[in-house]
């Protein structure tokens, strides 16, 4: 299988695939809900409530924070991670407007 030619894409549809493909693990569907749940910033707590390794939350978080969908904050010893308010509304109404665009067919032509 070839490299993805992102160049032939626009910017949007570019966009709207790195950030499936972060959203596109259930770990990291946890890891967001849990950080909506506490709607605070979670500093170390995700191991016990995700039940995975401190390594592979880690590497997780790191995907997410690619992407720019949360954000850290050193203290002292630990990170701790928040969601980004910016690009969380960015991808509100990027998935928003993908999926508007489907208008239920008046007949059943397909």
């Amino acid at each position: 299988m070839g490299l993805t030619k992102t160049e032939i894409f626009t910017q949007e549809q570019n966009e709207l695939a790195a950030l499936a493909k972060a959203l596109a693990h259930p770990a990291r569907i946890a890891i967001l809900q849990e950080i909506l749940k506490a709607q605070t910033c979670i500093c170390g707590d995700l191991v016990n409530e995700i039940g995975l390794a401190q390594p592979t939350i880690s590497q997780h978080l790191r995907e997410l924070k690619n992407v720019g969908i949360i954000q850290g904050n050193i203290e002292g010893t630990s990170v701790c991670y928040c969601i980004n308010p910016e690009k969380w509304a960015e991808v509100q109404q990027l998935f928003d407007t993908f999926f508007n665009v489907y208008q239920t067919p008046k007949n059943d032509y397909c």
